[in-house]
């Protein structure tokens, strides 16, 4: 199959790379022309593992190219996949669709023959639509039809999800679209991958349903791990003993400072206006993206009071700035609101993340980076706990309190044992248990 993947960005990249593994021809376009030249020289612009390799492989292979010529790319696709990006609509929390809109009038000039035209990236209920009719009113003739195929990928797992995925949604009730799409995910077949066909309406719609779903379920024990912590219960017995319920499952119950990243708080706010415009407000949802931004903000407020009241003039350590291990995204992650507001108190703030301290040297002054944990942990009055990147996991606690001025830790993602820590003579805050 010939497929043509519009955009770049995360979504695109993995998804373009990914086609060529199953054995497609494949091109990624972007406007970004400093961008395709790196990609063609090897050059991965985001961090996530084993894609590098991927890329390598498959443009050595020639399976795998990258281009700026829209035109040459779309005609004779099977499949064009649109991948762009869809941001959060400054003032009112819709998802911006500029970039769709746009991509879908270059493609309606381009095509040749009969073409799918996917929407890959995350839409409102009625995108596809709107896209069928842009490239209608530019080629009345086009032989063409639109899908939806949303995308359910992880950061730091993008490439295990893609290739041995839970299943696969197509939005089309066409026929020889759903031909084609089958066509291009026959690899997965071969290990039994459920794939589901349904209206444009329903695909849309079950990408912003799964991760508003996903959301809910990490802001709800988040607040049960703040009930845990008022009556002396254990949040990891709670979530243990309801993920073990096979109807709730365990996935998604682990506490921690707020969800963050460029799916679940974009989504959560486009679902949530959707359903307002349409007269069907979804207050759950509502309640989650309140509850997730109060409860980032109020993580420095749990360091601060740690800390015995005050961090004037207190050198904090921080490990981890990105929104989650293994990938350096700092979107909407919980240090963009918890060093801002340790900082504003007056804390000297010294930070190290593995991947994401260039990214978050955009975001954020006034701090130092240091170069490994050690580092940073040099005359620190308290460490900080943000993301649970595995070289955290393991610290050599005892060269951790000889580098610290006082031995006080606060973990947020709960990657320690209160006990192993209270035997080597720290004092030890977490999200959810017992002193």
């Amino acid at each position: 199959m010939h497929i043509a993947v519009i955009g770049t960005g995360y979504v695109g990249l993995v998804s373009g790379t990914c086609f060529s593994e199953f054995g497609h021809d494949v091109i990624c376009i972007d406007t970004d022309e400093t961008k395709i030249a790196r990609l063609n020289a090897g050059e991965i612009p985001i961090f996530e593992p084993g894609l590098s390799a991927m890329v390598e492989k498959n443009s050595r292979s020639g399976y795998l190219k990258f281009g700026t010529d829209m035109k040459r790319a779309v005609a004779g696709a099977d499949a064009v996949f649109i991948a762009v990006g869809t941001p959060s609509r400054r003032g009112d929390g819709k998802a911006d669709l500029t970039y769709v809109y746009a991509a879908a009038k270059e493609i309606a000039a381009a095509l040749t023959g009969y073409t799918v035209v996917v929407t890959k990236s995350t839409v409102p209920v009625g995108t596809g639509r709107e896209v069928e009719r842009i490239i209608r009113a530019v080629r009345p003739e086009a032989d063409f039809d639109v899908a939806s195929n949303p995308e359910f990928l992880r950061e730091g797992a993008a490439i295990e999800d893609f290739m041995r995925p839970d299943r696969v949604i197509v939005g089309t009730k066409v026929e020889r679209a759903q031909k084609v799409m089958a066509d291009i995910y026959r690899p997965l077949s071969l290990i039994h991958t459920p794939l589901l066909f349904t209206s444009l309406e329903s695909s849309e719609l079950t990408k912003y349903a799964g991760n508003a779903f996903l959301a809910t379920k990490i802001t709800f024990i988040n607040e049960m791990a703040d009930l845990c912590e008022k009556v002396g219960a254990d949040v990891h017995d709670v979530a243990r003993g309801i993920g073990l319920d096979r109807r709730i499952g365990a996935k998604f119950l682990h506490p921690g400072p707020g969800f963050g990243g460029s799916c679940f708080p974009k989504d959560t706010r486009a679902l949530y206006e959707t359903s307002v415009e349409t007269g069907a407000p979804l207050r759950i949802v509502d309640t989650v993206i309140d509850i997730n931004e109060a409860r980032k903000h109020n993580m420095a407020a749990r360091v601060i009071t740690a800390c015995g009241g005050s961090v004037a003039d207190k050198k904090i350590a921080i490990l981890g700035l990105t929104f989650k291990p293994n990938t350096d995204d700092m979107r909407e992650s919980p240090s963009l609101a918890i060093i801002p507001a340790l900082a504003h108190a007056g804390a000297h703030i010294r930070a190290y993340d593995p991947e994401g301290m260039a990214e978050a040297a955009k975001l954020l002054g006034g701090i130092e980076f240091c170069d490994s944990s050690y580092a940073t942990l040099e005359g620190a009055d308290a460490l900080v706990i943000i993301t649970e990147w595995n070289e955290f996991r393991a610290l050599d606690l005892k060269r951790v309190k000889a580098l610290m001025r006082a031995p006080l830790i606060v973990d947020l993602r709960n990657i320690y044992d209160p006990h192993d820590m209270a035997i080597n003579g720290f004092i030890y805050s977490s999200i959810g248990r017992p002193v």
